[in-house]
């Protein structure tokens, strides 16, 4: 995450869509590019960066993830 904020490689809800995802791309601080988890369907755009929900944000070397 960032400033609160989904970010690259963090995995979210789509609320627009009702689809899981990774974050691979952030245009403009405001173009999400999003990919399914689990594979097929190809890349799409986040059609409102509003409903996206951080459901596991990325690890970054060295960090411990919380639970």
């Amino acid at each position: 995450m960032k400033d609160g904020k989904a970010w690259v490689g963090d995995q979210v809800h789509d609320g627009a869509t009702d689809r899981k995802a990774i974050v691979t791309d952030v245009q403009q601080g405001t173009t999400y590019i999003l990919r399914p988890i689990w594979g097929g369907g190809g890349n799409w755009v986040a059609e409102d960066a509003e409903k996206l929900t951080v459901t596991e944000p990325l690890v970054q070397p060295g960090e411990r993830r919380h639970r």
